[in-house]
């Protein structure tokens, strides 16, 4: 009798706008979740599986440290079963400390210091020797940061007034201030004398003096206090003992006066002289560090000492591993704040890929993020793999070439928000491709190239640039055509970019870099609605509009008005929670008893831009900014929506329905198609043609095949990443780069207009 293959069941889940759903998903398989964005997707896989999965193990735990750990909440679902322990690989940030790097995430470094403490020579001991996070192996002059900060003196001080006059150019030491009084009060200066005018000795008092007691304190100085010159005040508070709040505070004046050069003693290499000095065949621990993938797994298949042969099959196996994932460009040295989110999500899977454990269940959210086509469909054979080894996936993705590795597809709709939550498809691959979903009908939709424009107009000229791996290349971008730059991840686009940008200083950069703004920052004010919602529920109540504020007499007395509790924990991230006092909304209990068209404020910013405009419809101070939105293809975001929640994606298109309004401005995208589905994606095609129809230059940096059957012009970079790219392979009309043999982005262009799903 066949044994029953174990299945994961959910029932009757009903979590932000999952419309009581039901699915069972199979066991030791891989499971892709498809359908448009905000269709319920990331509510059911991270919502309710992770998250139950997470509280569950907690509880595993001592009460002590249960209290200490993140706390979702339990899921809003009637049952699950047959749960494992989850694994969640996302594209969050692995740490914003400079002095964690690749090497260390992925723990190739310390087999790396293992060796050279083996067989470097001159020895310089054991491995904690060439670790720059170690006192025995970090310079002593940047303490291993590879950097010192040194203070522009002439930005920080004023010779040509006095101290009363403001000679002191900082927020923290202008007239009036605490400090202005503390250096006034030591009566060692003539607070009305320009400094010009201080002879040296009263110069070097009042700038360079170390701490120390004064010969005659005035009356209420304290018995304990020293006296210590501006400069070496500076240093310590603002350089060496910062806060995280003070750096926010004065961030315009301390870029103003601080600026970071590498360390001059050891060269940015972060250790001392002794680690520097050991070497294997005649390379040190740095050099070997600084050398991308690629070529460093080169270099250790040659080492064959018996005394390390175990460590250097295991670091060639992650390095390896690395190459296989698409990082083969990437550097052990680079910093992790450094790396993009699909960066560092593949740099996460390094480790799990090595690991002995089974079991698990692996969740990896739009795993295709930031990879070339070329390398995606490699990718899902590692996916692979990692299922053959007893695991569990699940698969939050949009891309054709990962959906393909499916054992099974649950694809969520039919639209986003409201109009999404429901489970239209649950089953094996092959019986998806015959369902009448609009996943399943992108899957199946034929693939042509775009009639193009011609070039009409002069162009961008970018001559013999030879910036970072980029081999002394000339090109030109035309102007008025859409313009797609091509290549493998470190192939050399974003260089190009920013050599382009640096000459034509007129050129609108929309990236994927976070919105400036603080905790409280959402989207409606991001788009400068939020004042308008505060004056509509002031005037219909008769009440302040600081009521409608989280950051005023609005705010949640638990939280702040940030809507989360944060508890700091030491050596770890911080741990946050939403707040169980407002819900996460930011506002205390009166503010939310205002109601406007019978919604508190908390109801209204819980509304997705597409029911926004529905719901102030014909009220153009509002519903502009958000028609905007709705172009291009963020309807579904809520406008109470934390920016700094928003993917990278998300946030570039923010960004870009501010500007698309604009004409004839030349605009450069990067990877604007981010996590969109391929029905959103032809949608915001639709955008960009009608952008450059009115006059704009379009330059978008991109792995996504469609925008590339639609482009004008395609420049490809290449052929491959770090030393093996750099030269411009293709640049000519798009559909003729499947005819040039040497492009890999030709190649899969081709493959993509002949093969079927």
């Amino acid at each position: 009798m066949d044994e029953k293959k174990p299945v994961i069941e959910v029932i009757d889940a009903h979590q932000n706008n999952l419309k009581n759903i039901s699915v069972t998903l199979p066991v030791g398989e891989i499971t892709v979740f498809t359908g448009v964005s905000g269709s319920g997707k990331s509510s059911l896989v991270f919502g309710i599986l992770a998250a139950e999965s997470q509280r569950q193990l907690n509880f595993t735990f001592p009460s002590y440290l249960r209290n200490r750990l993140p706390q979702s909440g339990t899921p809003q679902v009637r049952h699950i079963s047959g749960l494992s322990t989850a694994i969640i690989v996302d594209q969050k940030p692995i740490g914003t400390n400079s002095r964690s790097t690749v090497g260390t995430a992925t723990d190739a470094s310390p087999l790396l210091r293992l060796i050279f403490s083996r067989i470097g020579q001159p020895s310089a001991g054991y491995s904690p020797a060439f670790s720059f996070n170690d006192p025995s192996g970090m310079c002593p002059h940047c303490q291993g940061s590879g950097e010192v900060f040194d203070i522009d003196e002439s930005e920080l001080i004023d010779m040509h007034k006095s101290i009363n006059e403001g000679a002191f150019n900082f927020k923290a030491y202008h007239p009036g201030s605490w400090y202005w009084k503390w250096y006034k009060r030591t009566q060692l200066f003539d607070a009305d004398k320009k400094l010009i005018d201080y002879t040296q000795q009263e110069l070097d008092l009042l700038l360079y003096a170390e701490p120390t007691p004064l010969k005659k304190p005035p009356p209420g100085w304290y018995a304990t206090a020293k006296y210590e010159g501006i400069v070496h005040r500076f240093r310590k508070m603002f350089i060496d003992n910062i806060s995280e709040g003070m750096q926010r505070r004065f961030q315009d004046d301390l870029e103003r006066i601080i600026h970071k050069m590498k360390c001059p003693v050891c060269q940015g290499a972060r250790l001392n002289q002794a680690a520097l000095a050991c070497k294997i065949d005649g390379q040190n621990i740095a050099q070997l560090s600084d050398l991308p993938v690629r070529q460093l797994v080169d270099i250790v298949s040659h080492w064959q000492s018996p005394d390390i042969l175990p460590a250097v099959e295991n670091l060639q196996l992650l390095l390896r591993t690395m190459i296989d994932l698409g990082l083969g460009y990437m550097q052990l040295s680079r910093p992790t704040p450094t790396l993009s989110g699909g960066e560092a999500q593949r740099i996460k899977m390094v480790r799990h890929l090595g690991s002995s454990l089974t079991r698990f269940t692996y969740i990896f959210d739009e795993p295709s993020t930031g990879l070339h086509p070329f390398e995606v469909k490699h990718f899902g054979e590692i996916l692979k793999k990692l299922r053959d080894k007893g695991n569990t996936l699940f698969v939050v993705e949009h891309d054709p070439d990962l959906i393909t590795i499916a054992d099974n597809i649950v694809d969520m709709g039919p639209g986003s928000g409201d109009n999404g939550g429901n489970v239209l498809f649950s089953g094996p691959y092959a019986e998806f491709l015959l369902s009448d979903t609009a996943t399943a009908k992108y899957m199946m939709s034929p693939r042509v190239f775009k009639t193009p424009r011609q070039p009409e107009h002069s162009g961008l000229i970018l001559e013999n640039v030879n910036e970072n791996n980029l081999k002394n290349i000339s090109v030109e971008i035309y102007r008025r055509i859409v313009t797609v730059v091509t290549g493998l991840a470190g192939s050399g686009k974003s260089t190009l970019i920013r050599a382009l940008i640096r000459r034509y200083p007129e050129v609108y950069f929309l990236d994927q870099s976070p919105l400036h703004g603080s905790i409280r920052s959402s989207i409606a004010t991001y788009l400068n609605i939020m004042d308008t919602l505060r004056t509509y529920f002031a005037k219909a109540n008769g009440v302040e509009r600081s009521w409608f504020s989280t950051a005023s007499k609005g705010a949640c007395e638990a939280c702040q008005g940030k809507g989360i509790r944060t508890t700091e924990l030491a050596f770890l991230g911080n741990a946050e929670a939403e707040c169980e006092a407002c819900k996460g909304s930011g506002y205390n209990p009166t503010a939310l008893s205002y109601r406007y068209q019978n919604k508190s404020i908390a109801e209204v910013m819980q509304l997705t831009v597409s029911q926004a405009l529905a719901f102030f419809n014909g009220d153009t101070k509002v519903t502009e900014p958000l028609a905007k939105m709705q172009q291009v293809g963020a309807g579904y975001l809520t406008i109470g929506r934390s920016t700094s929640t928003l993917s990278g994606g998300e946030r570039q298109r923010v960004k870009l329905s501010t500007v698309i309004a604009q004409k004839e401005m030349i605009l450069v995208l990067d990877e604007p198609t981010t996590g969109l589905h391929g029905q959103d994606v032809q949608h915001f095609l639709s955008l960009l043609q009608q952008l450059v129809d009115n006059g704009t230059t379009l330059i978008v940096v991109e792995h996504n095949l469609d925008v590339m059957l639609n482009a004008d012009w395609i420049i490809d970079l290449g052929p491959k990443a770090g030393d093996e790219g750099g030269e411009i392979v293709y640049s000519g009309p798009a559909e003729a780069i499947v005819d040039c043999e040497r492009s890999l982005t030709g190649q899969v262009l081709n493959r993509y207009l002949s093969e079927s799903y």
